[in-house]
């Protein structure tokens, strides 16, 4: 059990050290592919149910559908109100968005870290502490790994670590209930480009307005 409860830590700090140290400081063309493969060979070593075939893969659709709904839904309607729109306009966005929305965030973020995440170190640390606390210790590792994300747009560390590490926890359920990572990587694919396009569209409509 000791063996199992160092591995989990031991994977737990180095996704975070990852993410703080190594990933940022990666040149953006090959950021994706390279967190793409490391997630992949994490998950593979943990030997994480990715739950990719049938019955599973129709049931990680049902529920990453039933998840992503009301948060695309949830970013429209926000997105009309001003102090959304406002914090939106600000935003830096890159210069071209196609690469982004195509590559970075659904091969680059979100396989990634669901990959590396839910399925890795969700797996890992579950052996090592049991459901409810091993779902605890990949959504605070989570969390911290937002950090340098945080400081780079110039946002509140603190929340942004509460809140995705909230993402980190829900996100686990998803895996968990649907016995699929695609049911998690359809919400987490959902709160980006939901929030991408509609970053993009206000700032598109601001200057033309």
């Amino acid at each position: 059990m000791a063996a199992l409860r160092f591995r989990a830590a031991a994977l737990a700090a180095g996704l975070v050290g990852w993410s703080a140290l190594i990933g940022p400081r990666l040149p953006a063309r090959v950021q994706p592919g390279v967190h793409a493969v490391l997630a992949g060979v994490l998950a593979l070593s943990a030997r994480a149910p990715l739950g990719l075939r049938p019955p599973q893969l129709w049931s990680g659709l049902r529920l990453g559908v039933a998840a992503a709904t009301p948060v695309i839904v949830g970013v429209a309607v926000s997105t009309a109100t001003p102090p959304v729109r406002s914090a939106m306009a600000r935003r830096d966005l890159p210069a071209s968005p196609a690469p982004w929305l195509v590559l970075h965030i659904p091969v680059g973020t979100v396989w990634s870290e669901e990959a590396a995440y839910r399925a890795a170190l969700g797996t890992v640390a579950a052996d090592a502490f049991g459901p409810a606390c091993g779902r605890l210790v990949q959504s605070l590792a989570f969390g911290l790994s937002h950090i340098a994300d945080a400081r780079g747009a110039g946002e509140p560390v603190l929340p942004t670590v509460l809140v995705t590490g909230v993402a980190g926890w829900i996100f686990a359920l998803l895996r968990e209930r649907s016995g699929s990572v695609v049911a998690p990587m359809l919400a987490h694919l959902a709160i980006n480009e939901a929030g991408a396009i509609a970053a993009i569209s206000v700032q598109r409509a601001t200057a033309k307005g």
